[in-house]
């Protein structure tokens, strides 16, 4: 008997991805026509033996969460639960506080996964190397290039037997090439050392004198207080895979991982792919339309685009390597290029939505989604453009790596700017 655990953080996370997770959790964010925790889900629900999937995160259980989570229940006919946390308690704490609800039954094991990484998720794979090789912890590892791998959790390894002997969490120099890529396999004693930090925690509190901080006792970071604590003491072991793999921190890279979702589901799920059929609109590449989205026969889509429920696309419209979402509007021959137009937008004839992408260096097979900041000595770096919630942008104008919060209503062109 197995679990899975979703990690789904709150809504003081994901600051980078706004304005769009203004207007919807960012784990139910559509990546490639599905929200973003549903392909965690997928990929759970076809491990044999999995009994239950639990989300952990701190977001008010709101109509939304509760929709998704009860469509989840009926379509992988598996239990899917929220555990809501008291507070933020780190990407360790929420394990420890309901312990109870994931060892109940006894699993054999259970998988943690992060919400915010898009990836094929070779569960599977990782499942038989842990019955090979029991061991309390093992971590989902990748590869990246050696500036890269300084923004993420950086893993030393035996080769010959996987343990991990050292892991540094977002080093200051360059450690290994080898990086944490927040997808797990945990026995049930991994929720042992947990324990221990917790009881730390609890007692430093208490020695501070301070039961203002009590709180922070259950805060437990799983990269700085478990793995860089039990690293080379045999407890910890890596599994490298080779297949996608990205972060989803950003709009650009929630952009870069449904071009990869896109990508998988000609294995996975071809049924979700548009085809071009006589009198319908050009495909070109890999695109997914909602069964009821509009889209007029003379468009030209792809590659990569995502068009959500509700979606008119209008004559001459040209749209690639961008994520268009629910009950939108492109009218007549404008031009989306890199973008995400927000839910219930408005993209006026002949106008013109571009953003500049941030790709990975397609020649380098380690590179990975660089996380740079939105601005640099004070200007805003060219990135992809994003529409709020109910944009109007005007017909014939040009927006450009820009990014305009919800509801505004534009009279003309931007280049380069936040249209607060």
């Amino acid at each position: 008997m197995l679990k899975a655990v979703i990690l789904i953080g709150g809504p003081q996370k994901g600051t980078r991805f706004r304005p769009l997770s203004f207007e919807v959790p960012k784990p139910l964010f559509p990546v490639a026509g599905v929200p973003m925790i549903q392909h965690h889900i997928e990929a759970c629900a076809q491990v044999p033996g999995m009994q239950e999937i639990l989300l952990i995160g701190f977001y008010q259980p709101d109509e939304a969460l509760m929709q998704f989570l009860e469509a989840a229940q009926q379509e992988f006919n598996l239990p899917v639960r929220y555990l809501q946390e008291f507070a933020p308690l780190g990407t360790g704490g929420g394990l420890y506080h309901f312990r109870d609800q994931i060892l109940a039954g006894g699993p054999e094991a259970f998988f943690v996964l992060n919400a915010d990484v898009c990836s094929d998720f070779p569960l599977s794979a990782m499942l038989d190397a842990h019955r090979r090789q029991r061991h309390p912890f093992l971590l989902l590892g990748t590869t990246a290039n050696r500036t890269q791998s300084l923004n993420y959790g950086c893993i030393v390894e035996n080769p010959q037997t996987h343990e991990v002997l050292h892991y540094v969490e977002k080093p200051s120099t360059f450690i290994s090439d080898i990086i944490n890529c927040g997808i797990y396999l945990f026995s049930p004693e991994a929720l042992t050392p947990l324990r221990d930090v917790f009881q730390r925690n609890q007692q430093e509190r208490q020695l501070e004198d301070s039961p203002s901080s009590w709180p922070g006792a259950g805060t437990i970071r799983l990269e700085q207080d478990v793995f860089s604590v039990l690293a080379g003491k045999g407890q910890i072991y890596v599994h490298i895979t080779e297949g996608i793999w990205s972060q989803i921190k950003s709009a650009g890279s929630a952009l870069y991982a449904s071009r990869l979702y896109l990508g998988r589901y000609q294995v996975t799920h071809p049924e979700r792919l548009a085809k071009h059929t006589p009198g319908g609109p050009r495909i070109r590449g890999n695109v997914y339309i909602h069964p009821t989205a509009k889209v007029a026969p003379s468009a030209v889509l792809g590659p990569n685009v995502s068009i959500g429920k509700g979606v008119t696309v209008g004559e001459g419209v040209r749209l690639r390597e961008s994520i268009v979402l629910h009950g939108a509007t492109l009218q007549e021959h404008t031009c989306v290029l890199h973008s995400i137009v927000g839910w219930g937008s408005t993209v006026g004839r002949w106008a013109r939505v571009e953003g500049t992408p941030n790709d990975p260096n397609p020649n380098d097979p380690r590179a990975r989604m660089d996380s740079e900041s939105l601005f640099k000595d004070g200007k805003l770096l060219p990135a992809i453009t994003i529409l709020g919630c109910r944009v109007r942008i005007p017909a014939e104008v040009l927006i450009l790596n820009s990014i305009v919060l919800p509801h505004k209503e534009l009279s003309r062109s931007f280049t380069n700017q936040i249209i607060l």
